[in-house]
């Protein structure tokens, strides 16, 4: 299922019961210094780990709770709450909620626009990392961060997500996801079974739970009678967060199946759909995204290029014409040899089968390409590779990069989840970037380095 409604009747709480029943999740340990939980909303800490953190507070871990934005924008068809008024109530009900779970919680709001969290993605993400880098956090062996579930289907919560999993991860902190909407949308066979894990409620924390969750009133109960104020959380829903367990999304392990797609799945890739599998040489799509990439371009003159993922070579073909020579590189045999073929006679273009990170060039490069390619790598690799572009890129070179938003079943990444690895490279800052529903293209140089117009004398 594509999308959902809260006002759809949702998956019955008793086909969930049956399936937790039937099934050994192993149990979450809950050994840890310091949890920190981090919500899209108010209300989502609660729903999905109450139970959670009250373990932690009765066991004399610290907690620090931060919620993104304030809900706002739960009842857009109201006439008796206008947003700021609903932001009011709700940072109100969400400290009451901590305050009943961990009472010693230290509880931080950010207030980045409801439904807006993947246009702030930057201000997000820096004040997620500030905050966990206050207090020395990283310092404790034994801190668990707590995000949403990055499937909800949520647009906030896979957003909150992926920034938040990323500063985890550069920070070597164990991470969790916790469900909410899936529980609404989703059956059996939408979840990740293998990877998910459960904490068993004691009869107190149950009970401390159902207090927090009848602190969100403006989310259980209707505003007023009015058309628009309606609940926003049925009663079939909120049975999902009534149970003798809470159930979290624990991060895949290395090798499954996160990791790098290889040579071998792209040369089937192609055998099994054609010489052109993904439209480079038909779509309109493509070809106006690749003019929006040579267009964001800071230079004229690109000087040395390495283009990582140069697939049949229109791109290259087009980078070549600016540049002083290019290296073009692609892990399939059919590109390949496409690409050599297309750019056949061009002394400026060397063509090389080949990989990142394993494979990568020797030389230094004013102009780095890693465009429809970030999201084949595992993680692990893609860091590597970030560090390889940060050890090849020449003083005021530039990266570009563009990514497909959507979210494919085969790669171990989201475009999403990779530009925000990127955004993640200290040396580097954002100097150009344009989002669309589809893709996202971003230019990165090193810090400080001068802006077209500056460099032009304009400024």
């Amino acid at each position: 299922m594509a999308g959902f409604s809260h006002l759809d009747a949702g998956t019955p709480e008793t086909l969930w019961r049956d399936e937790l029943a039937r099934r050994e999740l192993d149990p979450l340990d809950p050994q840890f210094d310091l949890l920190v939980v981090v919500a899209a909303h108010p209300d989502d800490e609660t729903l999905g780990a109450a139970g959670l953190m009250r373990r932690a507070s009765e066991t004399g871990a610290r907690v620090v709770v931060i919620i993104a934005t304030d809900g706002e924008a739960s009842h857009p068809r109201s006439v008796t709450h206008d947003r700021a008024t609903l932001a009011r109530r709700r940072r109100d009900e969400v400290r009451d909620a901590v305050e009943v779970l961990a009472p010693d919680a230290e509880l931080r709001f950010l207030g980045l626009p409801d439904g807006g969290l993947d246009r702030n993605r930057g201000e997000l993400r820096e004040r997620l990392g500030a905050t966990f880098d206050q207090h020395r956090w990283v310092e404790s062996s034994r801190v668990l961060v707590a995000v949403p579930w990055s499937g909800d289907r949520h647009r906030d919560h896979r957003v909150a997500a992926e920034v938040a999993s990323t500063i985890a991860g550069q920070r070597r902190l164990a991470l969790l996801e916790y469900p909410v909407w899936g529980w609404h949308w989703g059956t059996p066979d939408d979840l990740p079974w293998e990877r998910m894990v459960a904490l068993e409620l004691t009869a107190e924390e149950r009970r401390a739970k159902r207090d927090a969750v009848a602190r969100h009133l403006t989310q259980i109960a209707p505003l007023s009678d009015r058309p628009g104020d309606e609940a926003l959380l049925h009663a079939g829903m909120q049975e999902h967060f009534d149970r003798e367990v809470e159930v979290f999304v624990a991060p895949a392990p290395d090798d499954d199946p996160e990791q790098t797609l290889d040579a071998r799945w792209f040369d089937e890739f192609y055998r099994r759909n054609g010489d052109d599998p993904w439209g480079f040489e038909t779509r309109w799509y493509e070809e106006r995204k690749r003019a929006l990439l040579m267009a964001a371009l800071p230079s004229r003159e690109l000087g040395s290029v390495f283009e990582i993922g140069c697939a049949t070579g229109l791109l290259t073909a087009q980078l070549a014409d600016r540049a002083q020579n290019v290296m073009a590189m692609d892990a399939a045999t059919p590109a390949a040899t496409a690409a050599r073929s297309r750019l056949e006679g061009r002394r400026d273009v060397a063509v090389r089968q080949g990989s990142v990170p394993g494979d990568w060039p020797d030389g230094r490069f004013d102009t780095i390409v890693l465009s429809e390619v970030g999201y084949y790598l595992s993680p692990d690799d893609l860091q590597r590779t970030c560090a390889l572009i940060e050890a090849s890129l020449s003083d005021d070179g530039c990266l570009v990069a563009c990514h497909w938003r959507h979210p494919v079943a085969e790669h171990p990444q989201t475009g999403d989840a990779v530009h925000e690895a990127l955004r993640g490279v200290a040396a580097w800052e954002t100097i150009s970037l344009h989002t669309e529903k589809d893709f996202v293209l971003e230019v990165f140089a090193r810090r400080g380095v001068q802006s077209v117009a500056e460099r032009e004398g304009l400024v």
